[in-house]
């Protein structure tokens, strides 16, 4: 389930961008579902998104959010979001063919990424069907666990749950276990997060992670509330 949107859903229900594979989104739509070359992570496509202008007066997040674990922060990123991080991961960027930069935040021993891009197709289900067709280059070993569509009242997403036995510039943890959701922001825009980890717990680390990462975005250029952390 995932974590509460800012201004969109309170609890267990989150946001999302676009990818292929490792959400690797290098320059040429490097992981774009809905790129006709992939990468093994999902990325954004060339194609129109669908998006919305951004909603005006709009306040986040939500007065029900949990408060952050000690050892996590609300980080303002230099893309224009509001996320929540682990205190201490280092951040990097890739070109990204919409929207966006994509953005990375890893663990100090690299074996834990949070990965956050804008997403092309016009929903998230269409995202999601488009990274899962057979012109979708995938990671190698990857096996979809669940897809399963979060819609609820005004929230728009879906997640889905894969296995990987690598992604692209990352180390060798063995299985990679991911979650990835894409849903539709208070903007209108839709945005996918993805939490990347070793599968060695099977996956309890990395739903956490998106989690509560989801549960401080803030989209760009939106009026959100100070984080009341």
């Amino acid at each position: 389930m995932g974590a509460a949107v800012f201004g969109v859903a309170v609890s267990l229900v989150l946001t999302f961008l676009v990818g292929s594979g490792d959400h690797d989104r290098s320059a040429p739509a490097a992981g774009s579902p809905s790129a006709s070359a992939v990468t093994d992570s999902p990325v954004p496509s060339d194609g129109p998104s669908g998006s919305a202008s951004a909603t005006e007066d709009v306040t986040t997040p939500s007065p029900s959010a949990s408060p952050l674990p000690a050892d996590w922060e609300s980080y303002d990123d230099g893309e224009g979001f509001r996320i929540a991080r682990p205190k201490g991961w280092s951040r990097s960027t890739l070109p990204s063919s919409y929207g966006i930069r994509i953005v990375n935040y890893r663990s100090p021993d690299q074996k834990h990424r949070l990965q956050i891009y804008q997403v092309a197709e016009g929903s998230p289900d269409e995202s999601f069907e488009t990274y899962l067709s057979d012109t979708t280059a995938k990671p190698p070993g990857f096996q979809k666990l669940s897809l399963l569509n979060l819609d609820e009242g005004d929230f728009v997403g879906s997640r889905m749950e894969y296995l990987a036995d690598s992604i692209k510039g990352e180390p060798d943890v063995g299985v990679w276990h991911v979650y990835d959701e894409r849903f539709i922001a208070v903007d209108g825009r839709i945005y996918a997060i993805a939490a990347y980890g070793s599968d060695k717990n099977g996956g309890d680390d990395e739903l956490k992670l998106l989690d509560t990462a989801l549960s401080r975005f803030c989209p760009p250029d939106t009026g959100c509330e100070p984080p009341m952390d």
